[in-house]
């Protein structure tokens, strides 16, 4: 709930459709800020619980004119973006979206800069550190030099429901009781939990001038890696995992390792693995003389596991890793938008009456994917999974959100919820590794007789000679992936109808 001072400040904010700006907007809201949110697509926002008491505003951080239209009478800047994952040029592109956000933040007059980076470690140069922890110390220090007051959070290992790291930790532990492990598990750690995160991006909004500088944040505990995967085997009731560290695992096949056993790809895992190669523990905690510790802050490693499994096995994992958009997924109109650019599209088209209420058929229409699968062949779902991982992609284990209700922008395993019509239509935005873009369009309808229908529908938008190769050698298969699955969605809603009646 809004609390009641009246001396609010306007933030705005970047990054609200990624795992940390998603839980930062309602904890702004909380404290009683003003809150405008910049994004490449605003209408990923619109189904968030906490929208309506904001400003959505469309926008790149590396296009001046829009972000200096966002900062308009701004107070705070939060930046919570960057561009890792977006191809080898990814520092560049960091580099450039740090100097428009500095820059404009400074034309507008904002008062203060509050960046999350990633903690580096001490006396290491430079140019040993990843791409990645190199890159986030470089935006960090081009804000630095903005000429506006800027606060630098420099976190290691955030461990909350659903981020990157948790469920890294999570799945390397719950599925292998038996590890041969590189030898970067023996790093020292100071992991944080993400509420003592989103505590200290809050306080940072109201900093004195003079603070210009960053800050180590971290929890009370300093673990190794393999600590951390036997605490949480404790915490989660596992037995003794036996882990056996061999030194011949680079970061690289570490990341791939990471990406076949965990629902995070090797694409993200990485810049995290990588990140783990050297120690990162906090070497000060100045952020209390700005931000201090309420009683029981900062969360204990054991409390924020605790914690985090309990969200997830509740259900109430606000957002995920795979919140923000897969880089370089496509962003482009839906071939029947009236202002689609036309060429080549291949459809397949499925209708069934369906012996249930539009109601019922809509349930399980919401209810596809994650570990409700997708209604056919499912050797032919999980081998093109697999096949997707191998090449780079998302795959198929993202799973969902929520195992019942989904809204615009979730991932759904290697789709991304395009559209939500409750009750009526659910259209997926494929971003699985292809040769062009797709869709997937479901429907909960009734046809002229007032008999329940369903209509499904996919799309395909080849490029180039690759394209067309790609969906004719697919073809033979469509009727018992695509066809299985509309006549297996409808007897699943018709028996579901029949059940709760």
């Amino acid at each position: 709930m809004p609390s009641d001072r009246t001396d609010g400040l306007t933030c705005l904010l970047t990054g609200a459709t990624g795992y940390i700006g998603g839980r930062l907007a309602p904890e702004l809201l909380a404290e009683g800020h003003r809150l405008r949110c910049l994004a490449r697509s605003p209408e990923k926002l619109r189904d968030q619980p906490w929208v309506g008491g904001t400003e959505v505003v469309r926008g790149d951080v590396t296009d001046a004119a829009s972000v200096a239209e966002a900062m308009c009478g701004v107070d705070v800047a939060y930046y919570l973006v960057h561009a890792l994952g977006t191809g080898r040029r990814f520092e560049e592109t960091d580099r450039k979206a740090a100097r428009v956000f500095g820059e404009q933040a400074r034309a507008a007059g904002v008062r203060r800069i509050v960046y999350l980076g990633g903690l580096t470690p001490a006396g290491v140069p430079e140019e040993r550190l990843s791409p990645h922890l190199r890159s986030r110390a470089e935006v960090g220090r081009i804000l630095l030099g903005s000429g506006v007051p800027t606060a630098v959070l420099r976190a290691a290992v955030i461990i909350g429901s659903g981020s990157a790291s948790f469920e890294m930790l999570r799945y390397l532990t719950e599925r292998l009781p038996v590890m041969v492990t590189p030898s970067w598990v023996h790093t020292r750690i100071q992991p944080i939990a993400v509420r003592d995160v989103l505590r200290c991006l809050v306080g940072c909004a109201r900093m004195p001038a003079e603070a210009n500088r960053a800050f180590d944040i971290g929890g009370p505990d300093i673990l190794t890696y393999q600590e951390m995967m036997q605490r949480y085997a404790v915490i989660a009731d596992l037995p003794r995992r036996l882990i056996l560290p061999v030194p011949v695992l680079t970061p690289g096949l570490s990341s791939y390792w990471v990406g076949l056993v965990t629902p995070v790809p090797s694409s993200i895992a990485r810049p995290l693995v990588e990140s783990l190669r050297h120690e990162v523990i906090c070497h000060e905690d100045d952020i209390q003389r700005y931000v201090p510790n309420p009683p029981g802050a900062p969360l204990g490693f054991d409390d924020a596991v605790g914690l985090a499994l309990q969200r997830v096995r509740d259900a109430q994992v606000a957002t995920r890793w795979s919140s923000a958009a897969v880089p370089g997924a496509p962003s482009d109109p839906l071939p029947t938008d009236p202002d689609w650019a036309g060429g080549s599209l291949y459809t397949d088209v499925r209708e069934l009456n369906v012996d249930a209420s539009p109601k019922a058929l809509w349930r399980v229409i919401e209810g596809v994917g994650g570990e409700n699968g997708w209604y056919s062949f499912p050797l032919a779902w999980a081998v093109r999974g697999w096949l997707d991982r191998l090449v780079g992609g998302v795959g198929l284990r993202r799973g969902r959100r929520d195992a019942a209700r989904l809204r615009v922008g979730d991932s759904l395993d290697f789709w991304r919820v395009e559209e939500v019509e409750p009750g009526r239509l659910l259209r997926l935005r494929a971003e699985m590794r292809l040769p062009g873009l797709a869709w997937l369009e479901m429907y909960a309808d009734c046809d002229d007789a007032g008999r329940t229908l369903y209509r499904q529908r996919a799309l395909f938008h080849p490029r180039g000679l690759l394209g067309h190769m790609y969906w004719w050698s697919i073809a033979p298969f469509h009727t018992a992936v695509f066809g299985g699955m509309a006549r297996n969605i409808a007897r699943t809603a018709a028996k579901d109808g029949t059940d709760r009646g």
